[in-house]
């Protein structure tokens, strides 16, 4: 964020204040900070890229890696600020072959070789990596050796899945999490992170819906993130819904052809907890 609220890119000294406090703040909890993910539908004022279709262009790792000097010094401010708070997680964005992932990680212990040599002490955060392109979905099992967790980013995987731009109001009505196609990518992701023993989250508007929260948890996904206001319906989802009964709707769903038949079902379950004020309330 701090990357959008000036008008240059931040120092190395301004970044480590920076997750300094964004860690002293949330300590002892765990924080997952995301490298550069900048493109796509996030520009930066100051550092303009023009491009005819930019979320399949240069975006999120692929700028850190092209300027090394920018990455580098942003996991520099990283590590320092790791050396007094160990709940720091760092996470890639974007990757989307193990080229990327490896090239990201060298980069990463490269800077904090230089650091221990300079005499300043840090920590090696716990790595992530961010799975939200359907190669990366396809080689998630690869990937999630390579670090210690695993994040699906729900929203940009469903675009790139049903090719459907979100903000474009023409298509905006196929986009939709609940797809079969989509439920199918997530659950190979999730067996695939777990059959190399990772932790495996999900971010994006699937994991603040009462619907898609439940079948997450069907699939056995380990956390959820969301945002502030979504916490408590979901939280009383999670808490009214068996987890037997998650895999079972799971698995009814992905016998389904379409996302409309799916929340339908999905929503009869909640009408029967006594929930369905939970789905009036996000479709009034």
């Amino acid at each position: 964020l701090h990357f959008y609220l000036r008008d240059h890119f931040p120092s190395e000294d301004e970044q480590t204040k920076t997750y300094n406090r964004v860690m002293r703040t949330m300590a002892p909890c765990p924080v997952t900070l995301r490298t550069l993910d900048v493109g796509g539908d996030k520009p930066l004022p100051y550092y303009p890229i023009a491009e005819e279709n930019p979320f399949l262009g240069w975006r999120g790792i692929r700028i850190s890696l092209d300027q090394p000097d920018i990455f580098k010094t942003q996991v520099r401010a990283m590590l320092r600020a790791s050396a007094q708070h160990p709940n720091m997680g760092i996470m890639f964005p974007m990757i989307s072959c193990v080229s990327e992932l490896r090239e990201a990680l060298a980069i990463l212990h490269s800077a904090y070789a230089e650091l221990i040599e300079d005499g300043i002490q840090v920590n090696l955060p716990r790595t992530g990596v961010m799975v939200e392109v359907p190669s990366a979905a396809y080689l998630a099992g690869s990937l999630a050796r390579l670090v210690d967790f695993v994040s699906i980013g729900s929203n940009d995987l469903t675009q790139y899945i049903l090719a459907v731009d979100r903000n474009n109001e023409r298509v905006a009505k196929l986009y939709d999490s609940l797809h079969p196609a989509v439920l199918y990518a997530l659950q190979h992701i999730v067996r695939q992170a777990h059959d190399a023993m990772r932790p495996v989250s999900v971010c994006g508007e699937m994991a603040g819906d009462p619907a898609g929260a439940i079948l997450l948890m069907g699939m056995g996904v380990d956390s959820l993130s969301m945002s502030m206001g979504n916490l408590p319906k979901i939280k009383w989802v999670v808490r009214s819904v068996e987890y037997q009964e998650a895999k079972k709707l799971l698995k009814d769903a992905l016998r389904m052809e379409n996302a409309a038949e799916i929340r339908a079902h999905v929503y009869e379950l909640l009408e029967q907890r006594g929930l369905g004020s939970l789905v009036r309330a996000g479709h009034s």
